[in-house]
């Protein structure tokens, strides 16, 4: 459905008057009445500036070359929302101050700082534009734009006059399609596909891209998928064929302020590890690896990771850049060079979808990407046939500025090599050494004859290479190296005496110094003891209705009871509706699906889609009756294309099966609480399984007038402090010998694949091996 404005809509924060203990303006720094959404099938966040006093944000649908119902928003400094009538929608992720003429662009808008707002029409430039920058030849005059189907236009951003200089790939196939005889076949410009990022300097445009339109990137993790590509204004060059993302510099947002000299980072991935890459001018590319907190990012589509960013959000004048990459927050030096790498700093980790962030009234903003009416390639059958919500939306997550540091442990593995044939005497990329008190590796000597391996560490990040230690591997065997906590380096490196075949991972953990102890503001949930508790199945509403449905319950002794159909709005009042068509869908479409799970003595077991046996510690004993009943959801997407796992009382971000699903599974918290749903909504985080006795003057329990539903809302993030992750079982009872190995062994047991489940080291293995 398309919506008409004839001015700008201006929708306030605070809302009409509701029952005393609703009266909010936010929830964790989200405020409902700041959501985005769309009549499309996913409604992220593309980009997220502070201009003229105000801050623009931009949504997209998932693939709307040309034009959608997305919309250019502007809030105010009180927090209002802005709907601007010049929208044309489309999958725009570009933004890009031009300091000659003092113009934002964002997405296809060009705004000045009175606020006019200039459109380029998508029938001129048509295209997905992922990316925006400077000219190498006229940069006071002119942008370049790029599109995620390798279209490149000249943009002149005085008059908005457009040059074509490569045809984007959605146009070239419609064109193909209404004139086959006048238009020939689209052949791709690139290797991969997914457009990410655009940037130049050093006499070059340079353009990444995170996907691949193969069959096998559809399955498979692993796949060869994406790359990084320049363009000299005459030919285009291949740099490195892998997933990339992030183009930026040390001038960010307003291109580098010594083009021919600064640097231009990359950031990317494969199924290793995450990559890194600084472009010299005298040097040219060189490249880094770093670990992955978060595995949910992975899939060779690309789909699953969503324009990873690097900020400066210091003060004016200040540099203080963050980095946004696999689901953890890095401190990120802004002179990084070849020749001066130190200074990359894990913080935390967190579990948003973040599209873009911002600096703005000395609060850091996030642009996400919340609820996608349609999951994509997320399916799975711990889900059951679950529906997704019935509209796309996504908001922006007002945080403190030391957010980044308070969040989940930074806790993180890669590898350099997997099972790879690696010759003798050949550097391995550097590796990040420098920012975890624990850090051990693993290697694997797959090749007929015993190999040593060379550890070498840059103390400085200044190129300088020492000898740190030699581990000899026999053929077919495998080693465990732990690293003294005191030995200094910012990189490390590893080669090899002999030609082998061979994986060498490492594993890093920071402190969590959390404790068991629940946070104050998940009082009032119940807990998994209480016998009596207020339920409810979620539903976020389509067709505009823009509230969520809940079809509240009393759960009584194992009795679930219906108390009615109730809505929730952006006002945070949940209010009875008479509604049966909705009630009834909730109850057929949002059933929690019967026996996802199954609970022995020892542990859980899961069986994935595909026949993969794995398993997880137990929690309350409690819980197994629980289950049983089907009155405690399992598995529910929650942010776009990863779902939230919560099983036996530990919550689980648990990737989309395309990056590896369950293999890839990491904790989040642990708890005592009978969570009976929980769903999106608004960018908010929505749980029922309320205990009726607890639930008034509580900041996060929303309650009905009648005090008949209720829900708990705030933030994914929150979770973090529900508190430390905690289990007890092992793979099988009669394997408990086996589980009390070293972890070393565990872990090389757990490799090998043998007979028995695959018991979740990320439960163990991964918190615990550092320490072994």
């Amino acid at each position: 459905m398309k919506h008409l404005f004839t001015g700008a809509l201006i929708i306030g924060v605070m809302g009409c008057t509701t029952p005393q203990q609703t009266q909010k303006d936010n929830i964790s720094g989200i405020y409902p009445k700041l959501a985005f959404y769309n009549n499309e099938g996913e409604c992220g966040t593309g980009a997220v500036v502070p201009w003229a006093g105000n801050l623009w944000a931009i949504t997209y649908g998932p693939h709307m070359p040309f034009g959608s119902s997305d919309k250019l928003y502007q809030i105010t400094p009180d927090k209002k929302l802005v709907v601007r009538s010049e929208s044309i929608g489309g999958t725009p992720a570009n933004r890009l101050i031009h300091k000659e003429t003092n113009t934002l662009n964002i997405g296809s808008y060009f705004i000045d700082q009175s606020e006019n707002v200039r459109v380029l029409p998508w029938q001129e430039a048509p295209g997905r534009y992922t990316g925006a920058a400077r000219h190498l030849t006229d940069p006071a005059n002119k942008i370049y734009i790029g599109t995620m189907e390798e279209g490149f236009y000249e943009v002149d951003v005085n008059t908005l006059k457009v040059k074509e200089l490569y045809q984007d790939g959605n146009e070239g196939r419609r064109l193909h399609k209404k004139d086959p005889k006048n238009n020939p076949p689209y052949v791709d410009l690139l290797p991969g596909a997914h457009g990410k990022g655009l940037y130049s300097g050093q006499g070059v445009m340079v353009f990444s891209n995170n996907g691949e339109n193969s069959a096998a990137a559809m399955k498979h993790f692993d796949a060869l998928s994406g790359s990084l590509c320049e363009w000299d204004g005459k030919d285009w060059k291949v740099v490195r064929r892998n997933q990339f993302v992030e183009l930026t510099g040390p001038g960010g947002i307003y291109g580098n302020p010594n083009p021919e000299t600064d640097p231009i980072w990359a950031t990317g991935w494969d199924h290793k590890s995450v990559l890194l890459g600084v472009r010299g001018a005298q040097k040219g590319w060189t490249f880094y690896r770093l670990p992955k907190a978060s595995h949910s990012y992975d899939g060779a589509h690309g789909w699953n990771t969503e324009w990873p960013r690097i900020r400066n959000v210091g003060a004016e004048g200040e540099n203080d850049y963050l980095m946004t990459m696999h689901g953890l927050f890095w401190r990120f030096p802004h002179t990084f060079t070849a020749d001066n790498s130190a200074g990359i700093r894990p913080r935390t980790t967190y579990l948003k979808v973040i599209g873009d962030f911002a600096r703005w009234n000395d609060e850091l903003v996030f642009g996400c990407d919340d609820s996608a009416q349609k999951e994509f390639l997320n399916k799975r059958k711990a889900k059951g046939n679950i529906e997704g919500p019935g509209q796309s939306n996504s908001n922006l997550w007002f945080t403190s500025l030391t957010k980044p540091d308070e969040l989940g442990p930074a806790t993180a593995d890669g590898a350099i090599w997997e099972k790879e044939e690696v010759k003798a005497n050949t550097n391995s990329d550097p590796y990040l050494f420098a920012g975890w008190k624990e850090r051990c590796c693993w290697i694997k000597n797959d090749g007929a004859k015993a190999v040593k391996y060379l550890f070498e560490v840059d103390e400085k990040g200044n190129n300088q290479w020492t000898s740190l230690q030699e581990v000899l591997v026999p053929a077919g065997e495998s080693a465990y190296v732990a690293f003294n906590p005191v030995t200094k380096g910012e990189w490390i490196r590893v080669r090899t005496d002999k030609d082998t075949q061979t994986s060498v991972s490492f594993i890093y953990t920071s402190a969590d110094n959390r404790t068991a102890a629940i946070a104050p503001m998940f009082k009032g949930l119940s807990e998994v003891s209480e016998k009596n508790s207020l339920g409810g199945l979620l539903y976020g509403l389509g067709k505009n209705r823009r509230a969520l449905g809940v079809l509240a319950t009393t759960i009584e002794n194992g009795q679930v009871k219906e108390n009615g159909y109730y809505e929730m709005s952006d006002t945070l009042a949940l209010v009875r509706k008479d509604d049966a068509q909705t009630a009834d869908f909730i109850r057929e479409k949002f059933a929690i699906p019967h026996q996802v799970v199954t609970v022995d003595e020892s542990s859980i077991l899961i069986v994935d889609d595909r026949n993969r046996r794995w398993r997880l510690p137990l929690g309350d004993a409690e819980y197994s009756s629980l289950i049983g009943q089907d009155v405690l959801r399992i598995c529910r997407e929650v942010a776009t294309e990863r779902d939230l796992f919560n099983c036996h009382g530990t919550f689980y971000e648990l990737p989309a099966e395309n990056a590896d699903g369950y293999a890839k599974m990491r904790p989040i918290a642990s708890h005592n609480f009978r969570i009976h749903d929980y769903a999106s909504y608004r960018g908010m985080l929505v749980m029922t399984g309320i205990n009726p006795k607890e639930m008034k003057n509580k900041e996060h329990i929303i309650v009905s007038e009648d005090g008949k539903a209720a829900v708990w809302a705030g933030a994914i993030d929150d979770l973090w402090e529900m508190g430390k992750p905690v289990g007890k079982g092992g793979a099988v009872e009669e394997h408990s010998s086996e589980s009390r190995r070293s972890i070393r062994s565990l872990l090389d047991w757990i490799l090998r694949q043998e007979e028995l489940d695959t018991f979740s080291f990320f439960s163990i293995g991964r918190n615990l091996h550092c320490r072994g």
